[in-house]
């Protein structure tokens, strides 16, 4: 005769946490029984992700508010080229970068072979920190246009 068998244990049923105090609840409740202790409707599903959806985008209109306040103000930012010299296995430019806003800021300029359109490579600088209506002359080296001295062109973006 063959022994009894044990019946397997059932698995848990899938919970999340109670909206209000984190205690485990069916994944159809929002709320448990201490948060809720006269079974009023629980709030729908689509209730919850239209908050969310809300709250992410007002989260992304202040930041973007904010990021355009802490950069207004920056620039625009006038530079040129007033030295190239070989430099080992490239060159070094000397730039002079002038900030005609009213904030300090810094800016990223492109440095290209001085021919109509800038055809050809070019080379990405970053600025230091430059004060409000000054000017700051800074050296900066690159092998992107070989070693021999030629003639360079320079522009600066605004934030």
């Amino acid at each position: 005769m063959a022994a009894p068998s044990t019946p397997l244990p059932k698995a848990p049923a899938p919970t999340h946490g109670c909206v209000r105090c984190g205690r485990p609840v069916p994944l159809d409740v929002a709320m448990c029984e201490f948060c809720n202790p006269l079974g009023l409707s629980q709030p729908a599903s689509t209730q919850v992700h239209g908050t969310v959806f809300v709250a992410v985008a007002l989260a992304i209109v202040v930041m973007a508010v904010l990021g355009r306040v802490a950069l207004s103000g920056i620039g625009p930012f006038r530079a040129s080229v007033t030295e190239v010299a070989a430099a080992g296995t490239g060159l070094a430019i000397t730039l002079s970068v002038t900030n005609e806003g009213t904030k300090t800021g810094s800016t990223t300029c492109r440095v290209t072979r001085a021919t109509p359109g800038g055809a050809g490579p070019s080379a990405i600088v970053q600025s230091p920190h430059i004060d409000a209506g000054r000017t700051a002359t800074f050296r900066t080296t690159t092998d992107r246009f070989g070693t021999e001295p030629l003639p360079l062109a320079v522009s600066c973006e605004s934030p």
